[in-house]
This record gives structure tokens, C-alpha cells and sequence, in this order.
């Protein structure tokens, strides 16, 4: 792939490359996790600096005389791989170094260095809730998790799962039922295989209108320990998580802990008492999850998070005048200023206003947030102040 950029004359991507396989290859040693790579990164200028540095000199920065002696003896043809899987279509490569690494996992505690991604790559920082629940659950909770999922997207946040069985399957079925939904499913395999198999339907339509994600690289294979390590990634690109039936024991309450650990908001579904997969969610609730009924309670708590939203330039809603007061970006008042204290549906602000469905949705999610609007029944919005 380098080679042929350089017939071409194209230099830019052979300086890209450049860059990116240090990072590959890094992220490839073994020994070398999330600490190590940024402890690293700490010493050195970059990943390239790291390869070039003796043997000695690795040593005096912390690392194993086995890590060490990887590095000096890396074999170049492993990160080829990923670079020939990054030139198919719709395949990305993110190095937390780039300036579209998402704004909120870049906050958690191990934030991934490296992240591969077939799809939407702006999709990752897009406003995000976070669904999981059981592999095998109950047909209500099946509904209920299609349904929330449904409510959410129509709404404008990208939904985002583990491409699991069960719950996080219906999470990403009710988005792409949809037809402005955005769904993120973060893998814990490397992205050239689907896991598990039978989802691999499901994955390709992802990819259509959503992202795969995952840390893993090329080739990765399944691994129990890699689910947990997946989970927070799941969590960490979320404003909250939402859990939709989990048993005391499992993978739905590790996105939980991550959550609660990452300062996310975490909201639980109750159930009936004699149902063993409510009583993950219970426990949540008794921990300070946010019991919540409606799409629209999740909402409401949102806005709690409403300050990181306009910390992201792309989702700027209110700006500084001269004289230091508040005003709402232009687009923003534009849509707000066709609303009146009567609701009035999406397809009729469509019809009144230069936006799309799609932008108008996004809009009227982050003025709700920031208390410009609210929703009423039958997916209708009325503006709540001036």
C-alpha cells in the first residue's frame, strides 16, 4: 500500500502511514496494555522515538528486559496486516493522538490508544447511550429493550452495545428500525471476524448506518478476558449506560461498575421480584442507578450532562456574545424560533424549517438537555422558554 502511494507521487499517505505503524506496532508488543503504552508515551516524544530508543534506554523507562527486546526485535510484517485491512472500504484506524478521538473516552480512566473501526467514523463522537442486559433474556425484556432503543434513535442519540446475543442484539435491531437511527457496536475480537458468528447479518447492517469498534487488532481471536476490557469502551463512549436484565454475576454490571467509575450516569429497568435476571438491575438501583420506566426519565437525567455537550464544538448550542452573555448558536435559534409553546411534531417542523428529519432530531435533543424544549406524548416538542 505505501509503495503504490509512492509510484503515485502522493506522499500524504505514505506520511500517515508512517505515523500509524509505530502505533500498531506498540500496541502489538506484548506486555505493552493501556498503562504501559501511555507511560511510554510519557518518556517519549512518540512511538516512533520508543523503537528507535536502545535497548538500555527502554530499560531506564520502565520497560521488562522481555518488552524491551520485543521492541528491538519487532517483526514489521504483523502491523502490515492492519495497515491492508485499514485500505479496504469503510475501514479506519484512530490513534488517541488524532484530533477526532471521542472527546469522552478520551476522559476515562484507559482510554484505548488504538481503535479500528468499519463504518461511520464520526459516529464516535456522536451523543451516545449505552444499552446491555442479558444474553438470554426474557421476551419482555427483548420488547423492552427493542423498544427503548426505538425511542432513543428516533430522538437522535446513536445507540450503543456490545453486538452480544440477547439485549444488546435487540438495542441494535431497535435503531436500525429506525430510519434516521445510528447504532455503535464495539467488538472484543479484532474486526476482520464477527463474534458471535451468526451476528455477522446483523454487523453488515451495522456498518451501513452505524461503526463497529474495537481496540483489539487485526486477527485478534475471542478471549474471556477481553469482554470486561471491551465493556468499558462500551460505557466510556457513552454519556450513560442503560441496563436492560442482568443477573448478579455478569457482564451488563462490569459496563455498570465502568460506568459508575468513569462518572456516567447508569440507569436500571426494575422488574418483578421472582424474575432472577431483575435482580442485576435492583442491585444497580440500590447502588444509585437511576430507576427509570420511560425513554423519556433517561432524557430527563441527561441533563445533568448537559455542560460536556456544548464542550464539544460540534455540538455547540450556546456561545458567548461580546458583552459576555449567553446566546444560542444560529441554527439552533433558527429551529427554535418555528416552535411555539404548542407541540408540534417532528415531520411538521420539517415541513417549516430548511433542516432535516435527521438534524432536527439532533437539535431538539441537545435544546432539551439545555432546557430550550420539551417533549410531550405522541413525539411532539413544544418550546418551554424564550
Amino acid at each position: 500500500m505505501i509503495d503504490k502511494s509512492l509510484e503515485r507521487g502522493d506522499l500524504a499517505p505514505f506520511v500517515v502511514n508512517e505515523k500509524l505503524k509505530y502505533w500498531l506496532a506498540l500496541w502489538r508488543v506484548k506486555g505493552v496494555g493501556v498503562k504501559t503504552f501511555f507511560s511510554l508515551l510519557e518518556c517519549f516524544d512518540d512511538p516512533k522515538s520508543i523503537f528507535s530508543t536502545s535497548l538500555a534506554g527502554l530499560k531506564e523507562a520502565g520497560l521488562s528486559s522481555a518488552c524491551a527486546t520485543q521492541i528491538k526485535n519487532f517483526d514489521w510484517s504483523i502491523v502490515q496486516q492492519d495497515l491492508d485491512w485499514a485500505s479496504e472500504e469503510s475501514c479506519h484506524i484512530m490513534c488517541f493522538s488524532d484530533d477526532d478521538y471521542p472527546v469522552l473516552l478520551k476522559e476515562i480512566p484507559d482510554p484505548p490508544p488504538v481503535l479500528f473501526i468499519r463504518g461511520d467514523r464520526s459516529l464516535l463522537s456522536s451523543l451516545q447511550i449505552a444499552m446491555v442486559g442479558a444474553r438470554n433474556p426474557s421476551p419482555v425484556g427483548l420488547a423492552i429493550a427493542s423498544s427503548f432503543s426505538k425511542n432513543l434513535a428516533e430522538f437522535g442519540l446513536t445507540i450503543t452495545s456490545g453486538l452480544a446475543l440477547g439485549i444488546d442484539q435487540a438495542a441494535h435491531q431497535g435503531a436500525l428500525s429506525v430510519a434516521s437511527g445510528k447504532t455503535i457496536a464495539v467488538a472484543a475480537t479484532g474486526l476482520d471476524r464477527v463474534y458471535p458468528a451468526r451476528h455477522r447479518e446483523l454487523a453488515g447492517e451495522i456498518v451501513k448506518i452505524g461503526a463497529l469498534v474495537s481496540e483489539f487488532p487485526i486477527g485478534t481471536k475471542p478471549q474471556p478476558g477481553y469482554f470486561p476490557r471491551r465493556n468499558r469502551i462500551i460505557s466510556g463512549l457513552s454519556l450513560g449506560v442503560l441496563v436492560v436484565e442482568a443477573a448478579i454475576k455478569s457482564g451488563s454490571l462490569v459496563t455498570a461498575k465502568h460506568a459508575m467509575e468513569q462518572g456516567r450516569d447508569v440507569f436500571a429497568i426494575p422488574s418483578s421480584i421472582h424474575n432472577p435476571l431483575a435482580k442485576g438491575c435492583h442491585h444497580l438501583i440500590k447502588q444509585g442507578a437511576k430507576l427509570v420506566e420511560t425513554a423519556d426519565d433517561i432524557l430527563q437525567e441527561l441533563g445533568n450532562l448537559s455542560q460536556i455537550l456544548v464542550a464539544d464544538p460540534s455540538n455547540e448550542v450556546v456561545s458567548n456574545t461580546d458583552n459576555g452573555e449567553n446566546s444560542l448558536a444560529i441554527e439552533y435559534d433558527e429551529l427554535l424560533q418555528e416552535m411555539s409553546f404548542e407541540p408540534a411534531s417532528i415531520d411538521s417542523l420539517v415541513a417549516q424549517s430548511k433542516f432535516t428529519a435527521e438534524e432536527i432530531s439532533s437539535m431538539l435533543l441537545v435544546l432539551e438537555l439545555q432546557g430550550f424544549v420539551s417533549s410531550a406524548v405522541g413525539g411532539t416538542f413544544y418550546r418551554c422558554k424564550n
